[in-house]
Formats: C-alpha cells, structure tokens, sequence
C-alpha cells in the first residue's frame, strides 16, 4: 500500500465537486465492482458531489448499478478516475481527457503509463482491494451504503477466484472481514452472481463436451457467433464459463475463444501453472500471471495463439 498516493486520490476527491468513474471495455465483476463501489463511497461521504460511472454493461452486473450517458460538456472540470484498466485504449469511454484531472487505479502488471496519477499495486489480486485501502486509511472519515458493501464484495469474490486463485493472501482475507464487520449481506450478491438462465445451462452442457485438447494439454473451446444464436445466449454469459475448463488434471492452460462483433475473435486464458501473461502480451493482450486475455481479431491470430500456449505447455511441463 503506497499510503502517500492514496492520500493525494482522497485529497483530489474531496477536492472535485464532479466526478466520472470510466471502466473497461466488456467489463467484469472487478471492473464494476471497483467503479460502484468507489462511486457509493464518495456520494455517500459527499452527499454535495455528482458521481458518474459511464462505459459499457452486462447483464449479470446490472445489479451493482446502471451506467450513466454523458455528453462531452459534463466533462468540463471534472475529476475523472479510470479503474482496473492497465492500457489506455482499453477504456469503455474514450474521453477520459476531457476532464480536468485523470487518476488510474489498476492492480495489473505495468503496460501503459496514462493518467496525471497513476495508482497500480500488483499485489493485490482485485482492483477492489485498493479502494478498501483507500477506505481503510480514511475509515473515520469515509461511510459506505450496502450498495457499496455488495460491489466491493462482488469485485473482490469474482477477480479472486471465489478466493481460490494465486495472489489471495491474509491481506484480502481482512478486507473481506471488514466489509462483514460493515454489514455485508454477502448471500444478497450470491444469489445474484449463482443465478443462471435455462439457456446458458444448456451452454454449459455444450462446452462441456465439445471442448478440445491440444497435444500439451491445453484446453479450449471456440464459441462463434452461430453457436450464441442457437443457444440464445449473450457472449458475456457464454464467455464467463471459461473455468468450467480449469478442472482437469492434465491441462495446466486452458482457453475460451469468442467471436465478437464483426467477428473479432478475443480469447479469455487461465493457468494453475504456468505464467502465461507474457505470451498474451505477445499477441496484443496481457493481465494476471493466471488470468490473462487476447485481442486476437482474426480465427488464424487464435490457431497461432494456441500453438503458442501449447509450446509453453509444454515447456512447463518439462520443467516442473
């Protein structure tokens, strides 16, 4: 915890009477989670300020609250804060530098350097878990909503694994408790986050026998666009399946391909080994050592992608 820079982000709250929170693009529990949790701690603590979250929406997340539409003059003088996004370009909303001061608060590795204050701790496995140091270090000060409470908890609860994935340590067990010991109804984000639709039941039934195996055990699944019409699923509910590949013995990498608009191919990879953040970056991506993704565009970058986790595979194997 770097307490002087959390200390300049609380001085740069309190100072704006405006404020725009902007997520990622596709964002994910953390993403939304950070953006609203941020947001209910400062309107509730500064009951005077005007908060906004604008960028993109899933359905799943819709619970933590709705985003805002904003023209560009709400902008003007305003402080505006980009959460959990490691690059620039990754941003849901591209205006983050019509406002009058821009913060970056990210918790993955380095790879764009944006923002007149950078906050990145790579230690903390949920971009979550930083603003509850920010919350921490003004616990006297700063008051929180359950609403709040539910977003930092879903952040937290989904980037962690369920607090299964590397990175999780007695530091994020203790904000968790503390959010209990603020009145959290955790079964209140359970029931939302474990609810799942008929279709995307049957989704999951697909995946889970019509995925494949390369040679070196990693293993994937390729969901295209007629695969989402026939199972009347979105791609955010499709793709969000990617662990239901983590659970066999033989296969240290795993990885969901998803056709997206106009057919862009992205790919969402996970490891219980080996680092695969550096091969992800080779192809215009990047993220956790265990949790990364892949801009890919094209179904050839995807073959070249796998060929590569592949090899990786199989190097780790040889040396573990």
């Amino acid at each position: 915890m770097d307490k002087d820079k959390l200390q300049r982000i609380h001085e740069k709250i309190a100072e704006y009477q405006k404020i725009i929170i902007l997520p990622h693009g596709r964002p994910d529990g953390d993403c939304m989670g950070t953006a609203f949790g941020l947001k209910d701690i400062v309107t509730q603590t500064y009951p005077d300020k005007t908060v906004y979250v604008v960028g993109e929406e899933v359905d799943y997340l819709k619970f933590l609250g709705r985003v805002d539409e904003l023209d560009d003059d709400a902008f003007n003088g305003a402080l505006v804060i980009a959460v959990d996004t490691a690059t620039e370009d990754r941003l849901a909303d591209q205006r983050q530098n019509l406002g009058d001061y821009l913060i970056k608060i990210d918790h993955h590795i380095p790879v764009d350097s944006y923002g007149d204050l950078e906050y990145v701790d790579t230690n903390a496995p949920a971009a979550t878990l930083i603003v509850l140091d920010l919350f921490h270090l003004h616990k006297d000060h700063y008051k929180i909503s359950q609403a709040g409470l539910q977003a930092l908890y879903t952040g937290t609860l989904t980037d962690t694994g369920r607090f299964k994935y590397p990175g999780v340590d007695g530091d994020t067990l203790r904000h968790v408790a503390m959010l209990y010991d603020l009145g959290l109804d955790a079964q209140a984000v359970y029931r939302e986050l474990d609810t799942r639709s008929e279709e995307l039941t049957r989704f999951k039934g697909y995946v889970l026998q019509n995925y494949q195996k390369t040679e070196n055990g990693v293993a994937y699944v390729e969901i295209t666009h007629e695969l989402i019409d026939r199972f009347e699923v979105s791609i955010e509910e499709a793709s969000s399946l990617v662990n239901e590949l983590g659970v066999f013995e033989d296969c240290p990498i795993w990885v969901l391909f998803a056709e997206y608009e106009e057919k862009i191919v992205r790919a969402r990879i996970r490891s219980k080994g080996p680092a695969i953040n550096e091969v992800a970056n080779q192809f215009d991506g990047g993220g956790h050592a265990m949790a990364s993704g892949a801009n890919l565009g094209t179904w050839d970058r995807a073959n070249k992608l796998l060929v590569a986790l592949d090899n990786h595979a199989k190097a780790y194997k040889e040396t573990s």
